[in-house]
């Protein structure tokens, strides 16, 4: 068993170093087996995690959604609570870290805007978290501020600047669409300013289409929460979270049978690169020169 692998060149390197062993045993007359079964075990998660919460009644399970180096997707961990409150998500966060999650390694947290989740998020994991906020929800939470006349438009100027490949153009384009709404319509406004930046933290990575698609929607762990919800939709009573709990368990152990690796998961290389060079660059001060000491 390989421990804890982040790229396909580890498992091939690691062949090799068997397969001279190998030699080594046979020159010296040993006897020694010519094909080993090798097992590999990948880091959970390597650089994403997406984070959701199913409804049951009164009843709220947090879940988090880990997607490794191969592009496999991993339920990381539940939480129970009857709120999204930031206790619940730090709490559930705790138990990530406890259970083994790197702290201070650079993440992609793809989550849905709300506040509560971001605050816990940034309070446990500070600069190694970068934040996605998910488009589709900033989309329809801005349509659910305007009257249905201007639904078209305003969805079609979101998805066209949400696919521009200039993520500054596109959310000078959004802060124009709000400075345009704002007189008439200053909640939809509002709601389209709000977190605006952290809805374009995937462009800013700049992550290749394939992959940036399926990271900057919460679209993987919302379809996931779909196959759990419905299979509990024939539970009418739901006595206590532990209830909660078990059925939701159930329910993702349903889902988990029909896991596929993400679209564009060979990107993921790519993506692990660029958060540490963001990370790196915003924690690290710029460089002090010989000149700069001078006339200071």
């Amino acid at each position: 068993m390989i421990p804890l692998v982040t790229h396909l060149e580890e498992i091939t390197r690691t062949r090799e170093l068997i397969a001279e062993a190998v030699r080594d045993l046979e020159r010296e007359g040993r006897p020694a087996a010519r094909e080993l079964p090798l097992g590999v075990m990948v880091e959970t998660p390597a650089a994403v995690v997406m984070i959701d919460a199913i409804h049951f009644r009164d009843r709220i399970i947090l879940v988090a959604l880990g997607i490794d180096a191969l592009g496999n997707k991993h339920v990381l961990g539940l939480r129970e609570g009857s709120t999204e409150s930031t206790r619940v998500v730090r709490s559930l966060l705790s138990d990530l870290v406890e259970r083994g999650l790197d702290a201070d390694r650079p993440r992609l947290w793809v989550i849905d805007g709300g506040k509560a989740l971001r605050r816990a998020i940034t309070q446990t994991f500070g600069a190694a978290a970068l934040i996605q906020r998910c488009q589709e929800h900033k989309r329809r939470n801005v349509l659910d501020h305007l009257p249905k006349t201007l639904h078209a438009s305003v969805n079609r100027a979101m998805r066209d600047a949400y696919a521009a490949s200039d993520a500054d153009l596109a959310r000078r384009q959004l802060q124009r669409l709000a400075s345009s709404l704002t007189s008439k319509h200053p909640g939809a406004a509002a709601s389209l300013r709000e977190g605006l930046a952290e809805t374009f933290t995937v462009a800013r990575l700049r992550v290749p289409p394939t992959l940036a698609r399926t990271l900057r929607s919460t679209n993987a762990v919302e379809s996931m929460i779909e196959i759990c919800r419905d299979h509990s939709a024939n539970v009418k009573r739901w006595e206590s979270g532990t209830m909660a709990l078990r059925w939701c368990a159930a329910g993702l152990a349903e889902a988990k049978k029909q896991f596929r690796r993400v679209n564009g998961h060979l990107h993921l290389r790519a993506l692990r690169t660029a958060l540490d060079d963001h990370v790196a660059a915003a924690v690290t001060p710029p460089a002090y020169t010989a000149e700069q000491e001078v006339a200071a």
